[in-house]
């Protein structure tokens, strides 16, 4: 539900949707602050357990992903790689808890996709130097094609928080309208709708998004010299 403010007329101040990004990334940075600590008190001479051992799995489990798919030498991209699609998994799946999943709000995956280009602009100047990623990026052998390659940038934005933003919120509406239909069929129906529309099609979507990040983030700081 919205959070109202009685002098704001009545408005919304704050989605549901966005709210829950809020939480969502306080759980997080909670979890990891914790995971830090242990990590930082366990005995590197002793095999590792618990969280320490969850932790060194998803780390290793991201830099494989990232080898595999972009590369040997883009595995150090497996902390940022691993964060997104965690926060994605959450996100999507927050529908099973009866809650309103933040990927349904357009704010949420426009902000997401910015951060994670942006995020691919940095490493890309980091990589090839300012002029030479605005060289590459806009120029290119031809430079009355700018216009174009300006659109074709701005377009990742828009399809990479589009594509989530209508997939988990269709799912939302479809599956609410299934509920209400269901009627007396409710207990059978509803594992069958949280599986597709929460689980399924949640973690589709995480795969989809990550993927096309590491795919242009592989692209933005390949170097031919």
């Amino acid at each position: 539900m919205d959070i109202f403010i009685a002098a704001n007329g009545g408005e919304p101040l704050i989605s549901a949707g966005v709210l829950n990004s809020v939480v969502i990334v306080v759980i997080l940075c909670l979890f990891f602050i914790i995971a830090s600590s242990k990590i930082k008190k366990a005995d590197p001479q002793k095999p590792s357990i618990g969280l320490v051992f969850i932790m060194e799995l998803l780390v290793t489990s991201m830099e494989g992903i990232c080898k595999s798919i972009m590369g040997h030498k883009n595995g150090k991209f497996g902390p940022f790689i691993g964060t997104l699609i965690i926060y994605l998994v959450i996100a999507n799946l927050f529908g099973l808890f009866g809650l309103t999943p933040p990927t349904s709000n357009y704010n949420v995956t426009l902000g997401l996709a910015i951060f994670a280009l942006t995020y691919l602009a940095i490493s890309a100047i980091k990589t090839k130097g300012f002029l030479r990623y605005l060289r590459e990026t806009f120029v290119g052998d031809f430079p009355i094609l700018l216009p174009l390659n300006i659109i074709g940038e701005v377009s990742k934005v828009v399809s990479l928080s589009l594509r989530l933003f209508v997939n988990i919120l269709s799912g939302s509406m479809i599956s609410f309208v299934l509920l209400q239909l269901a009627g007396g069929w409710l207990i059978i129906v509803m594992p069958f709708l949280n599986f597709y529309f929460d689980i399924f099609a949640g973690l589709i979507q995480t795969v989809i998004f990550s993927f096309l990040v590491m795919i242009w983030l592989e692209d933005a700081v390949a170097t031919t010299s």
